[in-house]
């Protein structure tokens, strides 16, 4: 590997160089991000997993520039115009920008107005033009008339248009116009002509300024999407003419017929071919940072809700609920595998609330359900008013869970497969049952994008999303670790080294072999050698084991030294688990060696600590207030909510209505907030009070201030 690749990542994102190649190597070699994180500590200096993906990241478009520069060396050599000078000039661009500026006069061009120019001969009067010292310029056009140039003012328009292309091709006519487009350009969205109707939800942006550098991601997703739906036209521009008069200090140098010629190409090549190329250049940037910070929310989003505290391996029935069409209720064992189905249909229009209590008093003792889940979609509220009036022959918790998503797995192939023989009502139940025992294992199993707590994801960079999206499940799945014996294939294939095939095979041993023992016995399972078994074992935790270092997060590599640290101390691995006195009398500093370094013992002790503890703690009933609809609410009402998603611009809160109520960012507490997740979290429980209701665009503004 380069050592001039660790050079440039270590400078540009400010980590010590021999820590940026110590993470090079351990990536090369086929190492994980989560392992890296959490296993070679001494290594990278205890780099996290966003460090070590921004590395990663960085080393990726790295190898992309590189092959990139090689085509374009390739394809000016091959011109015969590769010169010493201009091949140290794309040997040192450290930018893409800088590489495709350099290759922009030798890249092969379609018919231009220039080409044609050139075409018919008048490249000598363009450079006679262009160096502003001839004075009698029309007895100079005239010597180029001929059978392809009609007249003296057609010579002059073909020498303007090959100048405009020199000054558009010209490195330093688009810097100078680029840092103008840094400094000062502005992006203005306005509404297409006999749009006004179908723009109605762009209607802040129907006549819009404001200064590029300025324009917050979401805002400039909104424009954007609005003008890929032909209801707005956007423009990024600084101010058209100091552009043209700082190019005009460039290269008109006198005055006279040719310098006022070499002005009119050197405006005409600005504005037909140089502002268009940057202002698509700044589009891109611009629209490649939005989608940057929107991807930032939505994985910190996903992050959260991912990491939801579970209500753990308790009986529960799951209830998906609806009015004309009933409620399709379940009963889960602690396991979460599927035991009974049935419908019941307390709202209109059947209205048979006697008939569905005494279903769910039934289910409730038959299968001894300790929770019920309550999807929070259409008749949400409704069913858990329905269920708060029921009196259970025990102590029953009721909880309402987000259902964003159900409906997609429930139609997936991943349904079909674990439930071949039910409907989509049934494993949509199923899946609102689940996602209140373990949301993280359950929200694997859908596309991160129907989830429903993005911003615009449907507008960004797709490919960017996905790996942004699938890393974030990874390095989740790998915080919590997971039960080996219980773990779906789906929540298996996210696991540090394995991926879907090792996934599938893992669930056909346990098939076939029932529980795993122990951790070591996986390495039986088809196709999992040894750097898969590296990779993957200290994220799977087996209960119950002989070894009781099996069920935490201590990797296999260091029994040997916990087993040394106990037999120090003259006890069982059992003991130095239970009696805290022990662990105390522990010299950290008596097991240092040459790969084993303080992080790592501190990591160890903790794990002793708290073996098979889950970090995401556990569920919390939640009961909303008294409203039900837009027009329960009046303003100063405050309300109990739950914090559904978070954007830049605030955070949405479901205060028990259809809708969410919006605490835009300066009414989240009170001082001032730069990012609404330095204030709150996803599915956080929190109290807000309503100070605007918009009852025609259905929109509530909430306030969590003096609150």
């Amino acid at each position: 590997m380069e050592i001039r690749y660790a050079q440039n990542i270590a400078q540009a994102l400010n980590i010590p160089l021999r820590r940026v190649e110590a993470t090079l190597e351990l990536l090369d070699a086929g190492a994980t991000i989560p392992f890296i994180s959490r296993y070679r500590k001494e290594a990278t200096g205890g780099l996290d997993e966003v460090q070590i993906a921004e590395i990663q990241d960085q080393f990726k478009k790295m190898l992309e520039l590189d092959k990139r520069r090689i085509a374009i060396l390739q394809s000016i050599e091959e011109q015969g115009k590769l010169t010493p000078a201009l091949k140290k000039s794309i040997e040192d661009a450290h930018t893409l920008t800088e590489l495709e500026d350099l290759y922009l006069p030798y890249r092969p061009k379609r018919k231009t107005r220039a080409s044609v120019a050139v075409e018919k001969g008048l490249e000598p009067l363009a450079q006679r033009v262009f160096s502003q010292r001839d004075k009698s310029l029309e007895t100079i056009a005239a010597q180029y008339i001929n059978e392809q140039v009609a007249t003296v003012e057609e010579a002059l328009q073909g020498a303007r248009d090959i100048i405009a292309e020199w000054v558009n091709e010209d490195k330093k006519a688009r810097d100078r116009v680029r840092r103008n487009f840094e400094k000062g350009a502005a992006i203005s969205s306005k509404l297409v002509k006999g749009k006004e109707e179908a723009a109605k939800k762009y209607q802040d942006y129907f006549d819009w300024s404001e200064k590029l550098a300025n324009c917050p991601s979401h805002r400039l997703l909104a424009m954007r999407r609005g003008e890929e739906e032909g209801l707005l036209r956007v423009n990024i521009a600084p101010d058209e003419e100091i552009s043209i008069s700082d190019l005009d200090a460039m290269y008109v140098t006198t005055f006279g017929e040719a310098a006022e010629q070499v002005r009119l190409a050197v405006r005409d090549g600005y504005k037909r071919l140089l502002q268009p190329s940057i202002e698509t250049e700044f589009r891109n940037l611009s629209k490649e940072k939005a989608d940057l910070e929107a991807i930032r929310v939505f994985t910190e989003n996903l992050r959260q809700l991912l990491l939801s505290a579970p209500l753990g391996e308790k009986r529960v029935l799951g209830i998906d609920p609806g009015f004309r069409t009933g409620c399709k209720v379940v009963c889960l064992d602690s396991n979460g595998n599927l035991l009974y189905n049935t419908a019941i249909y307390p709202h209109e229009p059947q209205k048979q609330v006697f008939e569905s209590q005494r279903i769910i008093e039934d289910l409730v003792h038959k299968f001894g359900i300790e929770a019920i889940s309550v999807g929070n979609g259409t008749a949400g509220r409704e069913t858990m008013d329905f269920l708060r009036k029921i009196s259970f022959p025990h102590p029953v918790e009721l909880f309402q869970v987000n259902e964003a998503g159900a409906s997609i797995y429930s139609a997936s192939d991943v349904a079909r497969e674990e439930f071949a023989d039910y409907d989509v009502t049934v494993r949509g139940a199923v899946s609102i049952g689940r996602r209140l025992m373990d949301p993280l294992a359950e929200l694997v199993k859908i596309d991160p994008k129907s989830i429903g707590v993005g911003q615009y994801q449907h507008d960004v960079n797709q490919t960017l999303l996905k790996e942004s999206l699938d890393r974030t499940v990874e390095n989740c799945v790998n915080a919590v670790g997971i039960n080996l014996n219980t773990a779906s294939k789906h929540l298996l294939t996210y696991v540090s080294g394995l991926g879907p095939v090792l996934a599938q095979n893992i669930v056909e041993y346990r098939a076939t072999n029932g529980a795993f023992k122990s951790r070591a016995e996986i390495k039986k399972v088809t196709r999992l050698g040894e750097k898969a078994f590296e990779q993957c074992a200290g994220f799977l935790r087996i209960r119950e084991a002989d070894n009781p270092l099996d069920n935490t997060a201590v990797h296999p590599e260091r029994y040997a030294l916990v087993e040394k640290m106990a037999k120090d101390l003259g006890c069982s691995l059992q003991d130095l688990i239970q009696n805290r006195s022990l662990r105390q009398k522990i010299n950290l500093n008596q097991y240092l060696s040459g790969d084993v370094g303080l992080p790592t013992l501190q990591d160890i002790l903790k794990e002793l600590e708290k073996p098979g503890l889950d970090p995401r703690g556990a569920a919390k009933p939640f009961e909303f207030g008294n409203v039900h609809t837009l027009e329960d609410l009046q303003v100063g009402m405050v309300l109990p909510g739950i914090v559904t998603n978070i954007t830049n611009f605030g955070a949405f809160v479901d205060i028990g209505i259809k809708d969410s109520g919006l605490v835009h960012v300066s009414q989240l507490a009170n001082k001032f907030v730069r990012n609404p997740l330095e204030v709150v979290q996803l599915q956080q429980q929190v109290m807000v009070r309503v100070v605007e209701i918009d009852y025609e665009r259905k929109r509530v503004a909430l306030s969590m201030k003096d609150v």
